[in-house]
C-alpha cells in the first residue's frame, strides 16, 4: 500500500513545516545536512516531493521494484502545486523534488531566491490543447475562450504551442518567455490565465484548454489520443528531472536515486504505463 502524503497547495502552507521536522529527520537535522559540509547518514530515508503523475507512479515504482537492491530507503511525497515542493527543499523539509522542466527551475530561483539544481533528466511530459466541447482544432472558432496556465514558462510554452497550431500569431522571437501582450493576432480568440493545477478543473467551462502533462495525466486524459494539438518531442528542451538545493547532489542516496530513475526498468516501466503520453529523457538537464 502507498504511504505517500499528498499535499494541497491550501493545507500544504500551514502543515508543511511540522511534516518536514518531524517527517524528514535526514534533510532537517542539522548533523545531517549536506549543504552545509555535515555528513549524510546514508541509512535514513531519503524523501522526495513529486506531483502525482507521472513523476510520483515514477518514483513508486523505483521504490518498490528498485531501491531494495541498492540499499536506498525512498519516501514520496506528493504536492499539487508548482510552488511547494521548491520551497520544501529549499527549507530541508524533504531531500529533493522531482515535478519542474529547467525553465520553470531558472524562473523560480530567480523570482524566489532559491538555490535548487538539477541533478538527472527523468522524462517529458508534452504540453496539450484539450476540449470537452470541440473535436479537432479545426473547430476552434473566433469568439471562443481557452485557458493557458498562468506562470512564465509554461504560459510561454503555451503560446508557442498555440501559434506553431496557427490559431495566434506571436512577435517575433519572444520564444518560450511569450506573454498574452505578446499576441500580435488572436484571430478571434479570447484567453483566461489560471494556475496550472486548475486547468483542467475548468476544462468543462472554456472552449479549449492549455494542459501540462502531468495534470492531463491526473485528469484521466490521455495526451497521445486526447490532446487536439501536441507538443514535438523533437528538440523540446522541457524534461523533468530530479532536483535537490545546491550543495546537495553528491548525497550518496540521491546518487543511487539518479542512477536507477535513468535505468533500462524505468525505462520500459515509462514506455509501458504511458505509450508516449510520457517520453523517457535521461541525461543531464540542458544548462541555463
Amino acid at each position: 500500500m502507498r504511504k505517500n502524503i499528498k499535499l494541497t497547495a491550501l493545507a500544504a502552507t500551514a502543515s508543511a513545516l511540522a511534516l518536514g521536522l518531524t517527517a524528514c529527520g535526514s534533510s532537517s537535522d542539522p548533523s545531517s545536512s549536506k549543504a552545509d559540509g555535515g555528513k549524510t547518514d546514508a541509512s535514513k530515508p531519503l524523501v522526495i516531493a513529486a506531483s502525482p503523475s507521472p513523476h510520483a507512479d515514477i518514483l513508486n515504482f523505483v521504490k518498490d521494484k528498485l531501491a531494495a537492491k541498492e540499499g536506498l530507503k525512498l519516501e514520496v511525497k506528493e504536492f499539487t502545486d508548482y510552488v511547494l515542493p521548491n520551497t520544501a527543499t529549499e527549507q530541508g523539509q524533504v531531500d529533493g523534488n522531482y515535478f519542474q522542466h529547467k525553465p520553470y527551475l531558472d524562473d523560480f530561483n530567480k523570482k524566489n531566491g532559491t538555490h535548487i539544481v538539477p541533478v538527472t533528466n527523468v522524462h517529458l511530459e508534452p504540453l496539450g490543447l484539450y476540449s470537452k466541447k470541440l473535436k479537432a482544432i479545426g473547430d476552434i472558432k473566433p469568439g471562443q475562450t481557452i485557458a493557458v496556465p498562468n506562470d512564465t514558462t509554461n504560459e510561454g510554452r503555451a503560446l508557442q504551442l498555440l501559434a506553431s497550431s496557427n490559431l495566434i500569431t506571436l512577435k517575433e522571437g519572444v520564444g518560450t518567455s511569450a506573454k498574452l501582450s505578446d499576441i500580435t493576432d488572436k484571430k478571434g480568440l479570447e484567453f483566461k490565465e489560471l494556475e496550472a493545477a486548475t486547468v483542467p478543473r475548468a476544462l468543462g467551462d472554456v472552449d479549449a484548454a492549455i494542459i501540462n502533462g502531468n495534470y492531463a495525466l491526473e485528469a484521466k486524459l490521455a495526451p497521445a489520443k486526447d490532446a487536439l494539438a501536441l507538443e514535438k518531442a523533437e528538440g523540446n528542451p522541457y524534461a523533468n528531472f530530479l532536483a535537490v538545493k545546491a550543495g546537495n547532489e553528491k548525497d550518496p542516496r540521491i546518487e543511487k536515486l539518479a542512477k536507477l530513475l535513468g535505468s533500462d526498468e524505468v525505462k520500459k516501466f515509462i514506455e509501458e504505463k504511458y505509450q508516449g503520453s510520457v517520453i523517457p529523457a535521461f541525461g543531464a538537464p540542458t544548462a541555463s
